[in-house]
């Protein structure tokens, strides 16, 4: 939790940009694992920590620009939750500490949203992504789920407000990237042939635990790198496999870091794995030179590819024009998701507020596969944090399914692509801060280069 000063600031900035109306702040309730009292690891919404700071379950907030209210709603602990949880301050003890001196039951939110709709002001609220928030907003505003698309003019004030990071916020994450940066090293020293996934991901969660850190989301440790997002951790690794992790460290205040990293399960890459890490590297490493304010995400996600196809040219994977390649779509069968994405108290930060709004300021998205993964295109500004992540990958599926297509059979051999189908994958990643003359990595270094990483090793 930030100074309260902060967090008045963010609140009155909100209420100046969007200048009327009453704004609706829906705070997360526990959520039971298989049964009501054993649930999952509590967090608590992003824009409610943001503008209030209170992480705390069963909480909502409203911003009442018209009547000039800020009031928190929730209900004060009774006897029975003390014996189970101790003695804590009171609700309207927290929410001094963030500025707030007004507080309400949970059961009067209601009452207070129908009697602002009734003297005509607009109730502007976030889009819903848990089911108890899309039962409440039926409940308290008569809106059918199907229809809970949320206020834009709310959605872009707040994405103008959180994607500037502050240096608070800077600090915050930069100890997430830290935490972060030692799971991976720790993964890279231990890992050896005969170990099964899931004991590499225990070292990593010691590292995180060690330092009061809950994971940023769900760990990716495997042998099967080519599945872009696979939790399964139950395989044994063995000689010759290439072993990617993608992992990252969640601070106290809930600011993260995100990170990746490619392995081989023995001491050193054999050539073949080191040729493709190799291009991997350059794609990294080039669309870092890259980052600068002015610049649009997008730009530096067509030379990271344009890179990648180059480099696939040198092992005669691809052939002809890489610009050419790379705007026809024919590197997706290597490198099918995006360069990036905003980072801070989301690992995709305001995701839930929509990739339109976050990363392409409104703009429509591509449909081109690969492309339209690409979840930030917009130029980068002073203040952005984001991360970097190219990669490469043989998806057995996906070059069956392109070959028997024939599809993009000027750009890719098939026939050699046929020698690397069981390769795997490769992806690693960095975050960075955009500087007002460049960008800046955060957090410790992690090996990158094949040299690096097997001097680990």
């Amino acid at each position: 939790m930030f100074a309260k000063e902060t967090y008045i600031q963010r609140r009155a900035l909100l209420k100046k940009n969007i200048g009327s109306g009453v704004l609706l702040f829906l705070g997360n309730d526990e959520q039971g694992l298989h049964y009501e009292d054993n649930t999952f690891r509590y967090r608590q919404d992003s824009t409610f920590l943001y503008y209030f700071g209170l992480s705390f379950a069963g909480l909502s907030a409203i911003i009442d620009i018209d009547e000039d209210k800020e009031i928190i709603f929730g209900d004060e602990l009774t006897i029975d939750h003390i014996v189970w949880m101790g003695t804590q301050p009171t609700l309207k003890e927290k929410s001094g500490r963030v500025g707030i001196t007004e507080v309400m039951p949970s059961a009067e939110i209601m009452n207070y949203l129908h009697k602002a709709v009734r003297k005509g002001q607009t109730v502007h609220y976030l889009p819903p992504y848990r089911a108890e928030h899309k039962l409440k907003l039926m409940e308290w505003l008569g809106i059918p789920p199907a229809r809970q698309e949320g206020s834009v003019p709310f959605i872009r004030a707040i994405v103008a407000q959180r994607s500037y990071k502050s240096a608070e916020e800077v600090e915050e994450i930069e100890k997430a990237c830290n935490v972060t940066a030692d799971m991976h090293i720790t993964a890279m020293k231990v890992l050896r042939p005969g170990m099964y996934e899931y004991e590499v991901v225990a070292e990593m969660n010691r590292v995180a635990e060690s330092n009061n850190c809950e994971l940023s989301f769900a760990t990716i440790a495997t042998v099967n790198g080519q599945t872009l997002h696979n939790h399964y951790h139950g395989n044994k690794v063995k000689p010759g496999d290439l072993f990617l992790i993608d992992a990252g460290a969640e601070v106290e205040s809930g600011y993260a870091g995100d990170m990746s990293s490619t392995v081989p399960a023995d001491k050193t890459f054999t050539p073949r794995q080191r040729a493709v890490y190799e291009i991997q590297n350059a794609m990294h490493l080039e669309a870092v030179k890259a980052l600068c304010p002015g610049i649009p995400y997008m730009d530096v996600y067509d030379l990271s590819a344009r890179v990648m196809v180059e480099g696939m040219k040198e092992l005669g994977l691809m052939k002809g024009n890489a610009e050419d390649a790379v705007r026809e779509g024919a590197h997706a069968l290597f490198y099918p998701h995006g360069l990036g994405h905003m980072m801070g108290l989301d690992v995709h930060d305001m995701e839930n507020l929509g990739e339109l709004w976050v990363g392409y300021n409104g703009q429509p998205k591509s449909t081109q596969f690969g492309r339209k993964s690409q979840r930030l295109a917009i130029p980068l500004e002073p203040g952005f944090v984001h991360t970097v992540e190219p990669g490469i990958y043989f998806i057995p599926e996906l070059i069956d399914l392109w070959k028997g297509e024939k599809k993009f059979k000027d750009f890719i051999n098939y026939d050699k692509v046929e020698e690397y189908r069981n390769f795997g994958g490769i992806r690693n990643e960095e975050d960075y801060l955009i500087t007002e003359t460049g960008a800046r990595r955060l957090g410790k270094k992690i090996p990158l280069t094949p040299e690096e990483v097997e001097a680990l090793r």
